[in-house]
């Protein structure tokens, strides 16, 4: 992966901006740096008491009795305030990665489709779950210590150099030699981890992509092929992880031996000044203590730099999502509601030129022409891949088309507020998707109001869901399973089709809602959709004859362009795929009816 010269800037500068999101209470990050200078100033004395407390000890008449009360005083100061300090930073690194997952979720969801056509969704996760974590490391265990360590660092120096100069510039020798060996290996690390946290993205992607499709791995055998494209990933992982170690196989080991070197000069150099009496004891044990106070924050201060790269790296994600382009403002339930004027549906819905493709260069709709009156039921049918399903996507609004317009009346919809008009379409699909939870769960789905026992039934009732449910053990409180699995085909159709009676759709849009059913689900599943289609405009996709004899008019696709529309008997007469279409789909048809006949008769 090549990195951008740019990256740490940016990644900082993305760090600041996710604080002035999180908006972290400044008050509590005072407390909480005052509290860690109070431990750093503690620890500076240490030191100093213990220096006059062996000092003491060479002297007739031991009077250290103070000196000893003074230093408990310190070790207690010292303890407190270290640990409320940890504390309230923990608390804020909490609440600040606690309010950048809330932001993320919220913008995931409000992102527009064709992101989510661009990225797995396990890659996405990983934004907010690892990226955070990450970023969540730096603030509660390294913003501390970068403080407190800093003031130790400084005021250490400044006591060595009252106490003795010399030794201090021995010490101070050996800061160079930390820095040249630091800096480039930060570097390093910085772009070992971006690559790590891109691979562990991918491997979030490749888990939940398999365990959402298990029943397909286990149909067809494949555990051992996805098996093996595990392993492959988490060797990948495998060998970030060793990249890092190495760097830190290396780092560690020397800076240990430049403390020791430095160690082993100071106690040779202060123990010959002792023996000539030009340095005191205490003052040595001092020195030695000082150095402490500084090659360890010192080392935290290293521990604090390559979580800080790791950090910005991670703060890069997030940015970029964060600035991800999202659906119209208007989707916002709380500005929507206050500018939000009625839709009248009681319009035509237009298509003028509408042309389309997920990628320019292959278009999947060429110029569509065509109105749908109110109340009218239209069926669009076609070779498979002539575009039928992406017509819905377009009056969803998950896309927009790259020419032309649909309108409702002379408004184009894309101009309509987006809530208000999802509000007024109801969608039935072949796939009927269930969410894990319980029946009542998913049949008032994304309603965002209460619904009553009554309405819940109403609504069972009049998608001939209310036997089957009534039956189950729990009722309308039974889970579904994950993605409605506990529930045949027919069951979770006539969920879907309660579902959008209780939205009271203005337009309905059916794709192949009785697709892959028995004949007596699909019968059931007939009469509900009845009664869903009364006095509303309906769009329905199918290649069922039956379903396309009873629509109002019928549009014929192929390969993005309307080729005929009108009325069954119309397109019989003037239409020679149209035709061709429905002889295929009366031998379609009549094979399984002819297999269940022969059920019958053994």
């Amino acid at each position: 992966m090549e990195m951008k010269n740019d990256g740490m800037a940016g990644g900082w500068s993305g760090f600041v901006e996710l604080l002035r999101l999180a908006k972290p209470a400044k008050w509590l990050l005072v407390v909480a740096i005052v509290l860690s200078l109070l431990e750093a100033v503690a620890g500076l004395v240490v030191p100093l008491f213990t220096k006059d407390l062996i000092d003491q000890f060479q002297q007739p008449g031991f009077l250290g009795g103070g000196t000893i009360v003074w230093l408990v005083l310190a070790f207690v100061l010292q303890t407190v305030t270290g640990g409320f300090s940890f504390y309230l930073m923990t608390y804020i690194g909490e609440s600040f990665v606690a309010k950048i997952r809330s932001l993320l979720w919220e913008h995931l969801l409000f992102l527009r489709v064709d992101h989510f056509d661009r990225h797995e969704s396990g890659a996405l996760m990983s934004r907010v779950t690892q990226d955070t974590s990450t970023v969540k490391t730096l603030m509660t265990n390294h913003l501390v210590t970068l403080v407190s360590g800093l003031v130790s660092i400084v005021g250490a120096v400044a006591i060595l150099l009252i106490i003795d100069w010399r030794m201090t510039l021995i010490m101070l020798g050996s800061v160079p030699v930390a820095m040249l060996i630091l800096m480039p290996i930060g570097r390093k690390v910085y772009k070992i981890s971006l690559e790590t946290q891109d691979q562990l993205a991918s491997f979030s992607a490749q888990l939940a992509r398999v365990l959402s499709e298990i029943r397909l791995v286990k149909a067809y055998n494949a555990q051992s092929v996805e098996s093996e494209a595990g392993k492959g990933m988490v060797g990948k992982l495998f060998g970030y992880g060793l990249r890092e170690a190495r760097i830190q196989a290396f780092v560690s080991p020397l800076m240990t031996t430049v403390i020791m070197a430095v160690l082993v000069v100071l106690i040779g150099y202060g123990g010959a000044r002792v023996a000539s009496g030009d340095l005191s004891a205490g003052s040595l044990v001092a020195v030695i203590l000082y150095m402490f106070q500084i090659v360890v924050p010192f080392t935290q201060l290293a521990s604090f730099f390559t979580a800080f790269q790791k950090a910005m790296g991670a703060t890069l994600r997030i940015q970029e999502l964060l600035h991800t382009e999202r659906e119209e403002d208007t989707a916002s339930v709380n500005t929507a509601a206050a500018v939000m004027k009625p839709i009248n549906w009681q319009q035509p819905v237009r298509f003028e030129y509408v042309s389309f493709g997920y990628r320019p260069e292959e278009p999947i709709l060429r110029g569509l022409q065509c109105a749908i009156e109110p109340g009218q039921s239209v069926a669009f049918v076609g070779p498979s891949g002539s575009g039928k399903t992406t017509i819905f996507s377009l009056l969803e609004r998950f896309y927009t088309p790259t020419e032309g317009a649909i309108r409702l009346g002379s408004d184009a919809i894309q101009e309509l507020p987006l809530q208000a008009w999802r509000e007024g379409i109801g969608y039935v699909s072949q796939e009927s998707p269930m969410m894990s939870g319980t029946i009542r769960e998913n049949i008032s789905y994304g309603l965002g109001r209460p619904v009553s026992d009554e309405e819940l039934v109403e609504a069972a009732q009049q998608a001939g869901a209310v036997e089957f449910i009534e039956r189950l053990p729990q009722g309308y409180d039974t889970e579904v399973g994950e993605r409605g699995m506990k529930l045949s085909g027919g069951q979770r159709q006539r969920l879907a089709i309660a579902r959008a009676l209780l939205r009271n759709p203005r337009l309905l849009l059916l794709d192949e809602a009785t697709s892959n059913l028995d004949s007596e689900s699909e019968s059931l599943v007939q009469k509900a959709l009845e009664r869903l289609m009364e006095g509303r405009t309906t769009l329905i996709i199918a290649h069922r004859l039956s379903t396309v004899l009873e629509a109002d008019r019928i549009i014929f696709l192929d390969r993005g362009v309307i080729t005929g529309q009108g009325t069954h008997e119309e397109l019989m007469e003037s239409h020679e795929l149209y035709r061709r279409f429905v002889h295929q789909q009366l031998k379609h048809e009549e094979a399984p009816a002819k297999s269940e006949e022969q059920g019958a008769l053994r």
